[in-house]
């Protein structure tokens, strides 16, 4: 029980806030605009919450921990969406968030994506992945290998070993 209230503390202030009360504010209460893009918009928010909500569950019930830095799983998880991509939190809140720049169509709205977008980026590069590589050693290293950081698909096979080097001849 402690857990799930964690896990929902943390989506209310964190998540909730950039994904929902900030979009919303700079949105500044504007009127909805009407046409197809609020049916799109409203697709991408509900990806988005439960690309979030998967991954939290796995969190919880797998690496027994929430998203937060300071309560991390316990284990690393790699299960789920993680199988696919090393980063499907992220990318469930740049989806709602791509959710409200159609639902406006506005450019602070884009704006703002494409800065959440870039901090996650040195989030995951200046702190998450150096320290889930001191947690979890080889096992996260052997898990980069095999998932990509952002987009889903098949991991770039690593280039070949150089030849040996020939000995000299005389």
């Amino acid at each position: 029980m402690v857990l799930l209230l964690k896990n929902l503390l943390f989506t209310v202030l964190v998540p909730g806030t950039v994904a929902v009360y900030l979009p919303l504010s700079i949105a500044g209460g504007e009127p909805v605009p009407a046409g197809p893009g609020r049916l799109l918009a409203a697709a991408l928010f509900l990806l988005g919450a439960a690309v979030y909500g998967w991954c939290v569950w796995d969190f919880a019930a797998f690496g027994r921990g929430t998203p937060a830095p300071i309560d991390a799983p316990r284990r690393l998880v790699v299960r789920g969406l993680y199988r696919y991509t090393r980063n499907p939190i992220y990318l469930g809140v740049l989806t709602a968030i791509l959710g409200w720049v159609v639902l406006y169509r506005t450019r602070e709205l884009a704006v703002y994506g494409l800065a959440v977008a870039l901090a996650f980026h040195l989030i995951v590069l200046l702190y998450e992945e150096p320290q889930l590589r001191r947690l979890f050693g080889d096992e996260y290293e052997a898990y980069c290998a095999r998932v990509r950081r952002w987009l889903p698909g098949p991991h770039p096979a690593p280039a070949p070993p150089p030849p040996p080097a020939s000995p000299p001849t005389c």
